[in-house]
C-alpha cells in the first residue's frame, strides 16, 4: 500500500519531468557523488585533479544527480547534526555555528543553485562508512526530520549550512548501527514535503549483498525514488557480472516489482569510477558500457548508473562521459505493469550467460528440476513435484513447499519441464560460494569497512546450514584488506593494483583530525592507510546484524573525525 504521502510526492516528480535533465522515471539518469574528494585521498600529490567546487561539474549534461557526501554525524554538539566535504567544506578547517560542529558552508550555495538551474538534482548523502547514528524512538526520528527539513530543505533556520539553497531531498547511506525508526525519518519527510513548490527526493545507497542488511527494513517499510546499488567491494560486484551466481541484480529487480513500497522504484548500478576508486569491482569503460546495455535492456526496474565519485571519473579520463555514453546507448527492458499485488517479472533472471530460462506462471519448459546441492539465488526458478517454484531469496538443500519458506509456489506446471543441467548464472554450487571467504573475520579490523552481513546471515533471510557453515563471517562476501593485515591475494591482479595505490600500510586515517590540502600534502605517507585510502571498502565480515553493527559503531566512533574517503 502507497502512502499518500508517496503519491503526492510522485505526483510532483512526474509533472517535474519535462522541466528537468533528470528524469525520475527514466533509465539514463547517471548519478556521481561529490564531496571526499576520493581521487585526492589515493593521489595525494597530485593537486591539480583534487575535488573542486560542485559547480565545475555541472557545466555539461552528463551528470543528472550528486549527492553531497557526507552528514557524517546525526546528533553532535549542540544537538546539531555534522557535515563533511573534504577539501571543500569542513568543521576543521572552515567556521562553524556557534555552539556547535556544524560547518557554515553558505558559500557553496551559489555552486548548489547552478548545478540546479542546470537541471541537475543536488541531494544531501547521511552516513556514510563511518556514519553509525541511530534513532532511539520514533519521535526522535521524526523531531531530527523536521531538523533536516529545515537546515537543508524547505524549512527555515538562523543555521542553514547552505544559505537560501535548497537542497532536492536526502539521501540514505547507512552502513552502521542498523535503521530502526528510519522509516519514520523518511515518513516524515514525506510529510513535509506534500503540498511543496518542488519535488523532494528519498533515495538510498544498499550494498549489493541483497537485502542489505542496514537498510533492509526501511526500504521495504517506505517508498524510495531509487536505490544507487553498491556493486562493487563484494562478491556481487560488476567485475564478477559473468561469475555465475554472484551479480544479483535481479533480486533487486525483483524486490522492486514485488516488495518495494514504491514499485516504481528506480535501481542503479554502482560502480567504482576508478580503479583506486575501490578496494575491488572496477572495471574499464569498455566492460561497464556492455554491462549498463545488457542490464538496461534485461530489467524495466534499472534507472542508471552511479560512480563514487566525480573526483575519481575526472581524473580517470571522464570515466563519466564514458558511461553516460552507454546508458543512452543500447535497448531498454520492455515495461513491467505492477498491480496491486505481488507480481512477478517475465524477464530473465540470471545474466547474459545463461542458458536457463524464466519461466512464466505454470509454463515448466526450459526450467531445470530442483536439485539439493545448487544454491539458488532469489528470483531463481525450478521445477518440483510437478509445480513451478520461485526462489524467495539463496537457498540450498530447502526443499520447494517445506517448512523453510524458501520457494514460492507459482502453480501447477501447464507445460512438462525439460530436465536440462541447474548452471544458469542466477544459481550457484556452494563450493563457489565457500570460495567466496577468502579470508577469516579475525583477519579483518575495525579499520575496513565491515558492511552489513548480507542475506548470508541467518538474522536477516534463511539460507542453508551448509552455505553457512562455510563461514558465517565471510559467506557472499570478500573482506576488504585492513591496515593491519595483508590483503586477500583474491588475485594476483588485485594484490598488485592495492600495492601500486597504497604505500604507506602500516599508518591508519583513524583519529587524523586533518583535511586541508597543506595537512594532507604534510602527511601524505602516514595518513592513508591500504584500508582507508581505498573507497569504501565494504564487505560482509560479520556473522550477524548485531555483530556487524558493533563493529562498525566502533569504527565509525574512532575515524569520524578523519576527514577522507568513507564511501
Amino acid at each position: 500500500m502507497i502512502s499518500t504521502a508517496w503519491t503526492s510526492v510522485a505526483l510532483l516528480l512526474s509533472a517535474s519531468v519535462t522541466s528537468a535533465v533528470f528524469n525520475p522515471t527514466g533509465n539514463t539518469n547517471l548519478v556521481a557523488y561529490w564531496g571526499q574528494n576520493s581521487y585526492g585521498a589515493t593521489h595525494t600529490s597530485d593537486t591539480a585533479n583534487w575535488q573542486t567546487n560542485l559547480a565545475h561539474y555541472c557545466q555539461d549534461d552528463v551528470v543528472d544527480v550528486f549527492p553531497l557526501a557526507f552528514l557524517d554525524v546525526f546528533f553532535g554538539t549542540g544537538d546539531l547534526p555534522e557535515i563533511n566535504f573534504a577539501n571543500t567544506c569542513n568543521d576543521v578547517d572552515d567556521a562553524v555555528f556557534p555552539g556547535s560542529e556544524l560547518a557554515n558552508c553558505q558559500f557553496m550555495a551559489t555552486d548548489i543553485q547552478t548545478c540546479q538551474a542546470a537541471g541537475k538534482i543536488i541531494t544531501l548523502s547521511m552516513g556514510g562508512a563511518t556514519g553509525a547514528a541511530t534513532f532511539t524512538s520514533e519521535s526522535q526520528a521524526e523531531d531530527f526530520a523536521d531538523l533536516i527539513w529545515d537546515l537543508f530543505l524547505g524549512g527555515t533556520s538562523t543555521t542553514r549550512p547552505f544559505g537560501d539553497a535548497v537542497l532536492d531531498g536526502i539521501d540514505l547511506d547507512i552502513e552502521g548501527g542498523g535503521t530502526t525508526n528510519f522509516a519514520a525519518f523518511v515518513t516524515r519527510i514525506r510529510t513535509l514535503a506534500e503540498g511543496a513548490s518542488k519535488p523532494y527526493y528519498i533515495t538510498g545507497a544498499p550494498q549489493c549483498p541483497f537485502p542489505d542488511a542496514n537498510l533492509d527494513t526501511v526500504l521495504n517499510a517506505v517508498g524510495f525514488d531509487a536505490v544507487y546499488v553498491q556493486f562493487y567491494n563484494n562478491y556481487c560486484e560488476v567485475s564478477n557480472f559473468n561469475v555465475a551466481g554472484d551479480w544479483d541484480f535481479s533480486s533487486w529487480d525483483n524486490w522492486a516489482k514485488t516488495t518495494s513500497p514504491n514499485p516504481s522504484v528506480k535501481v542503479y548500478v554502482g560502480a567504482p569510477a576508478s580503479s583506486t576508486a575501490a578496494t575491488n569491482g572496477y572495471v574499464d569503460a569498455t566492460t561497464l558500457d556492455s554491462i549498463l546495455q545488457t542490464t538496461k535492456a534485461t530489467y524495466s526496474s534499472f534507472g542508471g548508473a552511479m560512480l563514487w565519485d566525480i573526483s575519481q571519473a575526472y581524473a580517470n579520463g571522464r570515466f563519466d562521459q564514458v558511461v553516460k555514453a552507454a546508458l543512452l546507448g543500447g535497448s531498454s527492458a520492455p515495461t513491467t505493469t505492477v498491480g496491486s499485488t505481488t507480481t512477478k517479472s517475465t524477464t530473465t533472471t540470471s545474466s547474459a550467460t545463461s542458458t536457463t530460462s524464466v519461466a512464466t506462471n505454470g509454463d515448466c519448459a526450459g526450467v531445470a528440476a530442483w536439485v539439493s546441492s545448487v544454491a539458488y539465488e532469489g528470483g531463481s526458478q525450478v521445477t518440483y513435484n510437478g509445480h513451478l517454484w520461485t526462489a524467495n531469496y539463496w537457498s540450498e538443500a530447502d526443499v520447494p513447499g517445506g517448512a523453510s519458506g524458501d520457494w514460492a509456489d507459482d502453480g501447477a506446471c501447464t507445460t512438462d519441464a525439460t530436465l536440462i543441467p541447474a548452471v544458469a548464472s542466477s544459481t550457484v554450487p556452494a563450493a563457489s560460494i565457500t570460495a567466496h571467504a577468502t579470508s577469516a573475520a579475525s583477519s579483518a579490523s575495525v579499520q575496513t569497512r565491515p558492511s552489513a552481513p548480507s542475506s548470508a546471515t541467518a538474522a536477516t533471510a534463511p539460507i542453508s546450514s551448509a552455505v553457512s557453515a562455510a563461514s558465517s563471517s565471510s559467506v557472499k562476501a570478500q573482506p576488504s584488506p585492513s591496515s593491519s593485515a595483508a590483503a586477500p591475494p583474491a588475485s594476483s591482479a588485485l594484490s598488485a593494483s592495492l600495492a601500486s595505490t597504497t604505500s604507506a600500510a602500516s599508518a591508519s586515517i583513524q583519529g587524523k583530525p586533518q583535511l586541508s590540502a597543506t595537512a594532507i600534502q604534510a602527511s601524505a605517507a602516514s595518513s592513508f592507510s591500504d584500508s582507508a585510502a581505498v573507497a569504501r571498502p565494504s564487505t560482509a565480515l560479520n556473522a550477524s546484524n548485531a555483530t556487524s553493527n558493533s563493529s562498525n559503531g566502533t569504527e565509525a566512533s574512532a575515524v569520524r573525525r578523519s576527514r577522507f574517503f568513507r564511501f
